[in-house]
């Protein structure tokens, strides 16, 4: 489809495809085969694919992917698994141009993730999107604005928002158990070896759509550096752990605190101190965010080697009161204690990956967004303070930001940080 024909296209169909789920919702009721897609199958889209399948009244019907190995390879094991052989695409807008397609699972990389959403919503589509919800602070508040304008359903995939233990343990925190909560700490402990060298400039692979790989990001030649995991480490694709792993941490901080907003004061110190190798993106990250009107703060720590834990916390959260402190424990446990160190509620339950799907099922039926768990605003200021700490670490400096205008103050070499330069046709709009 032409750029052309694609503009015309949103704008006349969208609402109407939007319309036509909602009356289909109501006029068959919950019975009706709500049909999926999943875009990107190298990581993440195999646990969309396994979500979707695994929740009754589900089928995907389409799967999406730029590199045809991967897309083959992933048909052939979903044909063994399930029975029967979805439609394959290489190109996500043929997917959006499908009138029996439902909702989309973005399971692409980070620099994807927003423009995939927005035009999903435009063509009247649901979408479960991957964490993070945004590649950069910009591009996330247009996809809140395009998941209201086209009155869509979008769920951010932290499916620690879904388990049973963490969303009674933030009840917890609401009705006082720890007391006041003054501090929350996100932890990312995790070994991430050496990703080595790679020689540049290589060649793509005829079985890859490098230029639809690439998408809202700049041109520049083919890498293995970056494809297909190590895009996480390289700032024009991923955004580091703490905009990888870190964002189910980041969500949770603010989740816990009750936080609906993003910090007034931000500083990050970090950088690469073991490896040798490719990445762009700081090993070791220090993060602080400060609430003032709240009277809280945020601390983060990025660690790319696994040592000790903090309070029996590895990869989670620790939440400070002013009689105790929680333990959040990936995604599934919580423990309590007192001042003195006793031990309070505690509790853990499976893994909520399937009850997040399911979650995300029942909204799009319902046609009720504050059904989500893990609702597009959320995706949006989890993603959004863990691109503050960024900033803050790039530019060198501590950082004052005004959360309503979503700038920061007096400094224009930050500010050209909350967004990107981007190519046609993959244009992220000012307005949605």
């Amino acid at each position: 489809m032409s750029e052309v024909n694609r503009r015309t296209f949103l704008t006349t169909t969208g609402a109407v495809a939007a319309a036509s789920l909602a009356a289909r919702a109501s006029a068959e009721g919950a019975n009706e085969t709500v049909r999926a897609a999943v875009l990107g199958l190298n990581g993440r889209g195999q646990t969309h694919i396994q979500g979707f399948m695994g929740t009754k009244g589900v089928k995907v019907a389409v799967l999406c992917d730029p590199d045809q190995v991967v897309l083959n390879e992933r048909a052939k094991q979903f044909e063994s698994k399930y029975g029967y052989k979805p439609d394959t695409e290489t190109d996500l807008r043929k997917v959006y141009d499908r009138k029996d397609v439902d909702v989309v699972g973005v399971a692409t990389p980070n620099h994807w993730h927003s423009l995939a959403t927005i035009w999903a919503c435009q063509a009247g589509k649901d979408v479960y999107v991957e964490k993070p919800g945004s590649h950069n602070i910009f591009e996330g508040r247009k996809m809140v604005e395009a998941a209201k304008k086209y009155d869509r359903i979008v769920q951010h995939g932290v499916q620690l928002r879904s388990s049973e233990a963490v969303r009674e343990a933030v009840d917890h925190l609401r009705n006082g158990l720890i007391g006041k909560v003054y501090m929350a700490r996100g932890l990312v402990f995790r070994n991430r070896p050496s990703i080595k060298h790679a020689k540049d400039p290589d060649t793509a692979p005829a079985t890859l759509n490098w230029d639809i790989w690439q998408g809202p990001a700049q041109a520049r030649e083919f890498s293995k550096r970056i494809v297909h995991y190590n895009w996480h480490w390289h700032w024009p694709y991923g955004n580091g752990d703490v905009g990888n792993q870190g964002i189910h941490e980041t969500d949770m901080c603010l989740w816990g605190l009750g936080l609906e907003t993003l910090p007034t004061d931000i500083i990050a110190m970090g950088g690469k101190f073991l490896w040798d190798d490719d990445k762009e993106t700081p090993e070791v990250l220090s993060s602080t965010y400060l609430f003032p009107d709240q009277k809280q703060m945020i601390e983060f720590e990025v660690r790319p080697w696994s040592t000790n834990t903090e309070g029996g916390v590895g990869v989670g959260n620790i939440f400070y009161g002013s009689e105790g402190y929680m333990t959040i424990n990936g995604y599934n446990s919580y423990e309590s204690f007192t001042r003195d160190g006793k031990a309070g509620p505690k509790g853990k339950d499976g893994d909520p990956v399937g009850k997040h799907f399911a979650n995300f099922i029942e909204a799009v039926r319902s046609r009720s967004r504050s059904n989500l768990h893990g609702p597009v605003e959320t995706a949006h200021t989890a993603s959004a303070l863990a691109h503050l700490g960024n900033i803050s670490y790039r530019v060198g400096r501590r950082l004052k930001f005004d959360p309503v205008h979503e700038r920061f103050i007096g400094d224009t070499e930050a500010d050209a940080l909350l967004t990107r330069e981007y190519r046609k046709p993959y244009i992220v709009p000012n307005q949605v």
